[in-house]
């Protein structure tokens, strides 16, 4: 079988037997060797029997979720390609042969664009076509380089085979970001078909959830993606801290009528910690998605990863503490010589900020060194 047509299912009774209607007659017209598939997610208003009478075949998929359907869906599959949409006939399931062409080509997953294709009024929410799918699919793109214009199209398809290697484990609304985001990660070819979008046929406000799920879609794509969440803004922190404080170490700056002092010296050096500290999450969270099968292994971290050890990082940490401790010796020097007494905050701070900074970074060190190495022991075992 070349083709099956997957439509997750809850509840769809007043469109459920057009859009089957429609998927089967597109197969009859282009002589297309498939079947159309229902993943229904616990429906009470007897869309099972619907689907059977329209010449479906019928997947019951017990947990809830639309990831859930469509993974049940995709799992009970017999074409070797697979084409889903929703069942609310609101896509244009007689004009799938763009899909299917695609496919035939060699590409791995072949995406809608509904915005290429037309938004039909009343189709698409003010929010979602000019706020949420613009700004979301925009970081998709930056965070992943997907050559994606409508990340959250719901009629796609895809190789059976290249669903099965992208593992695909989110149950809820961000299923559509994962299995862009796997594709991608995976180094697949992606194309995109221009698709329609007609209003929502069901009579009854949709499963989506504006807010709740664009924020799912969000937090799924800042979780994919380390570099950005971590690495950039982690290097970011270290860049301008070590700037200030370099700028600052032998005397106030005054730029127009603003002065930088020790104050500003102070919040630099807080800055480099927390850019430390955001490079170390960002190590981590690579090493966790590779054990975990996340997604695949950049070889660039891997690199590094087999490169250091625990050794080269308590050499690293002791470096840091000895110049440290060295600065703090110098400090407390000059407190001796000043009998203990006050001293001056704006001469003074400009050694203990620096002498803190290297012994707080090097006392992180000797911990992040310790927990890589475990992770490292965990992850050959």
């Amino acid at each position: 079988m070349e083709l099956t047509i997957v439509m997750p299912c809850l509840n769809e009774a007043n469109t459920l037997e057009i859009c089957i209607s429609k998927a089967l007659s597109f197969m009859k017209k282009h002589a297309v060797d498939g079947e159309v598939l229902i993943a229904d997610n616990g429906s009470t208003d007897g869309s099972q029997a619907i689907a059977k009478n329209a010449g479906a075949r019928v997947v019951d998929v017990k947990e809830k979720g639309y990831g859930s359907a469509l993974m049940g869906g995709i799992t009970s599959a017999q074409g070797t390609y697979i084409i889903m949409g929703d069942s609310d006939d609101s896509y244009d399931f007689e004009n799938l042969m763009p899909f299917v062409e695609k496919l035939r080509e060699g590409n791995d997953l072949v995406m809608g664009n509904r915005f290429k294709g037309g938004v039909k009024p009343g189709a698409m929410p003010f929010l979602h076509k000019y706020l949420g799918n613009p700004v979301l699919s925009f970081l998709g793109r930056l965070f992943f380089d997907i050559p994606v214009g409508d990340f959250h199209c719901g009629l796609r398809g895809f190789r059976k085979e290249a669903a099965e290697r992208m593992d695909l484990r989110t149950t809820g609304m961000e299923f559509a970001s994962e299995m862009i985001v796997k594709a991608a990660l995976h180094k697949m070819k992606i194309a995109e078909v221009p698709t329609t979008l007609s209003p929502d046929g069901r009579g009854r406000p949709p499963h989506l959830r504006t807010w709740r799920d664009g924020w799912r879609h969000l937090r799924f794509l800042l979780m994919y993606s380390p570099k950005w969440l971590f690495l950039l803004p982690g290097f970011l922190l270290i860049l301008i801290g070590t700037g200030l404080m370099s700028l600052l170490i032998s005397g106030p700056v005054e730029i127009g009528k603003v002065k930088l002092d020790v104050h500003t010296m102070l919040y630099a050096s807080g800055m480099v910690i927390v850019g430390f500290q955001s490079l170390v999450f960002f190590t981590f969270s690579k090493m966790f998605a590779y054990s975990s099968g996340l997604y695949p292994e950049d070889q660039r971290i891997m690199t590094f990863v087999n490169w250091f050890n625990l050794e080269k990082g308590l050499i690293t940490a002791l470096v840091l503490l000895l110049g440290g401790l060295a600065l703090a010796i110098h400090t407390i020097n000059l407190w001796n010589q000043a009998g203990f007494g006050d001293l001056q905050p704006e001469v003074m701070l400009r050694k203990v900020i620096p002498a803190t900074l290297l012994l707080v970074l090097g006392v992180q060190m000797l911990f992040y060194s310790f927990f890589f190495s475990i992770l490292q022991i965990k992850r050959k075992h």
